[in-house]
């Protein structure tokens, strides 16, 4: 179980970085009208979630760090469990997971960045 305090808390459940307990998105992810939506601050501690415009550019380093992790897991599941598969078949696989999965990394980057400069206060 993940307690309150982790960053890994704020990041699982998607809670403000600085209180484990406001929402930090409007919607969840795969809402595509509000994907990546957050909010302007904290509704219980008040605290800013951008602190400069253009603050969420970073989490594309984020983003891709997320992607490409992901594509070498698919790959060498394909390869532990000796799948003889053509390169044709593994990027239409890969393709369509990373498609499917998209809003979910795009949220998990946004929530990972703003939890590496927004540091937790307990009350």
């Amino acid at each position: 179980m993940v307690n309150k305090g982790s960053k890994l808390y704020s990041v699982l459940f998607f809670k403000c970085p600085a209180c484990h307990e406001g929402d930090f998105f409007v919607s969840h992810p795969y809402d595509l009208t509000k994907a990546g939506d957050i909010y302007k601050s904290c509704s219980v501690c008040q605290t800013k979630f951008s602190k400069e415009p253009g603050f969420y550019y970073g989490a594309m380093y984020v983003s891709y760090a997320i992607a490409v992790g992901l594509s070498l897991s698919i790959y060498l599941l394909f390869n532990v469990f000796n799948y003889d598969i053509s390169v044709e078949l593994f990027l239409l696989v890969y393709s369509v997971f990373i498609l499917l999965s998209s809003p979910l990394i795009y949220a998990l980057s946004k929530i990972i960045w703003a939890n590496i400069f927004i540091k937790f206060h307990k009350k």
